[in-house]
């Protein structure tokens, strides 16, 4: 698989490097939330002789899990590269988290590597794979990347290699579960009490071989006869696997004739099919044991990484355009081409400051290069984004990070990964280009985050400070979007859910000394007439001096929903003075945006002068200002009053067999559902429209009720009257505009 001898450890703390593309191997990690990922890196890491001891999770001290959030929780919130080296390649190995709410650093992991190893657990996945895990297994799919499947936990009480092996088929298959086969099974040691055996070593299928970790080394034994005959039965059907997927059309024939097909031939068909993501191998994993030296099968995976995995050189490049929108030619991954390369994370350290994680697709990146920054920023969907940013910056230092350290680098070769310190206001997604030929790279898609989170700063001294700190957050994690409602005051963060809200809160106060107080967030409701009304406004005082007066009489008419307000003269016979009605109209619609029943904006209403009177001496523009406010209201105390909620169009992707939950949980929120779709791979499109004061925590609920099989999006469609009992509620209560928010 290409040429490995241009890698090597660099000098600083064994960190490796790479001067060709064809020594990298870009690797992301893959699965659920407690499946084991970040332990499998830790191992890894120990095997290639990366850190002398493996740390644990639990104790909070594994490589990848650096961040101090990350460290108190006992769970991986970010992406995280930890770069090993093995038979002459650097391996970037890129851990993610495995919980829905941060499946953006997920995408980002997705997007700066080549291949993936979707990480599942025996102990968790009993039935069937989460649904996180096969929706990122589709992705993948769609854009053809290699994936491997890892099993962990099989040495947990009441689990079975070839029960995992028949679920990742029927999860992962899709129509051809033979391309999803072990390479190596499991050997087990003897049972105890508590039902657990220990997982003692692997059985080669194709090598016949047994690698026997019971002595605390890796030794190769032979099977032992009691083993033959499941070992011939495995190696059969993975024979019959990598010669399907076989270029050499005659090896089948050559096969079923009896033909005892030569291993190195298979290995060589086995890794060409892995590289073109047409076979996806199982194998299985376990961190090494005290003291000892390699974890089970930690070997094995690197070797199928260096040698089966494809190289950068092999990757589809993605598609770049000028800052314009005109096509360019897509970039080729060589260390000699113009620079292409993409910020695929963005972090702050508090004594380094921003911090970039960018990957290289063309040509190579050195510290003190000027180069052209460019970026449209990632909204939630990836299709509209926020105006472009522009400008000419000066690289900074360059390192290898490594947990939380760095370890500088004097270049970043094409298709290689590397962090930049202090890179302007770069953001994730950005683009670095030669100065005078800018590109910007496509945005890769990122789920749109509707849990809203309304957040306050906590005292004076934190007020400067908030709009600063959110403002980075957003730079940083292109699934938060950052509003300042006009309507309700309120600044709101939206978010993926409930733990990305936790997060999102500890950083602002850990990471930007920033104090905030959630607070519930305010749905934008309105106010009009039921009714036809009328009010007189009178303002008339005189305490020496000028005094003020001015009085006038309107009508008050609601109007079709969106008419906004309407305000019509009818004076007759110079009752109010020509350059007084445009000040009454003022005070009319001052008073109709400071609302009138619950101090919601008044909306869909004629307002009609139809009298008044002006004194030649005390008149004046703030008094008929004052008097046409005072008419309003008095017109408002006299006629009802009717609250308009927005109401939201909500489309609700799920599988089939939720489609009736969720459309009773949708008319127990007030919705109507207006009509269902078939969609592909058995799901199904439920559209309704649902108050948007009960949708506030669906992305929290609808996980729940779908085992979170299921997503939503959904828009604005108008408002509309809110139910007198709902109304009542609100107008109790409001400092909250919202109940159950």
């Amino acid at each position: 698989m290409g040429d490995k001898a241009h890698a090597h450890p660099g000098a600083a703390g064994g960190v490796p490097t790479a001067d060709r593309p064809s020594a990298v191997r870009n690797v992301v990690l893959v699965g659920p939330s407690g499946s084991g990922k970040t332990t499998l890196v830790e191992a890894l890491a120990l095997t290639a002789g990366a850190v002398n001891r493996a740390g644990r999770v639990e104790d909070g001290a594994t490589v990848s899990d650096y961040d101090e959030i990350e460290q108190r929780r006992r769970r991986s919130v970010q992406l995280s590269l930890v770069p090993v080296a093995w038979d002459g390649c650097k391996v970037n190995l890129l851990d993610t988290p495995g919980y829905a709410d941060f499946v953006g650093e997920l995408r980002a992991g997705l997007r700066a590597a080549d291949a993936a190893l979707f990480v599942v657990s025996a102990a968790q996945e009993a039935q069937s794979v989460a649904a996180t895990t096969r929706a990122a297994w589709e992705e993948c799919a769609l854009v053809g990347m290699p994936r491997a499947i890892v099993v962990t936990h099989l040495d947990t009480a009441r689990t079975s290699f070839d029960d995992m092996t028949r679920i990742c088929a029927e999860n992962f298959g899709g129509d051809d579960p033979d391309a999803v086969l072990p390479l190596y099974l499991p050997v087990l040691g003897p049972e105890g009490a508590d039902g657990h055996a220990p997982l003692t070593g692997l059985t080669g299928l194709l090598s016949r071989r047994i690698l026997d970790h019971s002595s605390g080394e890796r030794t190769e034994l032979p099977p032992a006869p009691e083993q033959e005959e499941p070992l011939r039965a495995a190696r059969d059907r993975l024979i019959e696997g990598i010669i399907a997927e076989s270029e050499d059309e005659s090896l089948m024939d050559r096969y079923l004739g009896g033909e005892d097909i030569d291993v190195a031939t298979l290995i060589a068909d086995l890794e060409r099919a892995v590289a073109r993501g047409s076979f996806h191998p199982v194998l299985t994993a376990a961190p090494a044991a005290e003291g000892a030296r390699q974890g089970i099968g930690t070997v094995e995976l690197l070797e199928l990484i260096t040698r089966g995995f494809p190289t950068p050189l092999e990757r589809t490049p993605p598609v770049v355009t000028t800052p314009s929108g005109k096509p360019r030619p897509a970039p080729v991954c060589d260390p000699d081409g113009p620079l292409v390369a993409e910020v695929v994370k963005t972090s702050s350290d508090p004594y380094v400051g921003r911090v970039s994680l960018v990957r290289v697709f063309s040509g190579t990146l050195r510290p003190d290069d000027s180069v052209h920054l460019c970026g449209h920023g990632l909204d939630a969907t990836g299709h509209a984004p926020r105006p472009c940013h522009e400008a000419e910056i000066r690289v900074g230092a360059l390192t290898s990070p490594f947990g939380r350290r760095q370890n500088a680098l004097d270049r970043c070769v094409a298709g290689d990964l590397a962090c930049v310190a202090r890179l302007g206001e770069a953001e994730t997604g950005d683009t670095l280009s030669p100065v005078g030929d800018p590109v910007l790279i496509e945005p890769w898609s990122t789920p749109d985050p509707l849990l809203p989170l309304a957040v306050r700063a906590h005292g004076k001294a934190d007020e400067d400070k908030l709009s600063q700190g959110l403002a980075r957050l957003v730079a940083e994690d292109p699934t938060l979007r950052l509003e300042q409602n006009p309507d309700t005051g309120q600044v709101v963060l939206w978010c993926l859910g409930e733990a990305h809200q936790e997060v999102a809160l500890e950083r602002l106060r850990s990471r930007y000394g920033v104090q905030v107080d959630a607070e519930p967030h305010r749905v934008a409701l309105r106010e009009t007439f039921a009714g036809r009304a009328a009010g007189r406004g009178r303002h008339v005082k005189q305490s020496g001096g000028h005094g003020q007066f001015a009085i006038c009489e309107i009508e008050v008419e609601p109007l079709p929903p969106g008419s906004g307000i309407e305000f019509v003269d009818k004076v007759v016979g110079g009752a109010v003075p020509r350059q007084f009605i445009p000040s009454v109209e003022k005070g009319v619609r001052a008073q109709a945006a400071k609302g009138l029943a619950a101090g919601h904006p008044l909306v869909d209403v004629r307002v009609t002068l139809l009298d008044g009177k002006a004194h030649s001496v005390d008149s004046s523009d703030a008094a008929f200002q004052t008097a046409g406010a005072l008419a309003l209201r008095e017109a408002a105390a006299e006629a009802r009053i009717r609250l308009l909620e927005p109401v939201c169009e909500v489309s609700v992707l799920v599988p089939d067999d939720y489609v009736g939950p969720v459309m009773s949980d949708l008319s127990g929120r007030r919705g109507r559902v207006v009509g269902t779709e078939q969609s592909a791979g058995g799901r199904t499109l439920v559209r309704a429209e649902v108050p948007e004061i009960e949708v506030g925590r669906y992305a929290v609920d609808l996980r729940s009720l779908s085992h979170g099989t299921g997503r939503f999006d959904r828009t604005y469609a108008r408002h509309e009257a809110m139910p007198p009992q709902i109304a009542d509620r609100v107008r109790t209560e409001p400092a909250n505009g919202s109940p159950g928010a």
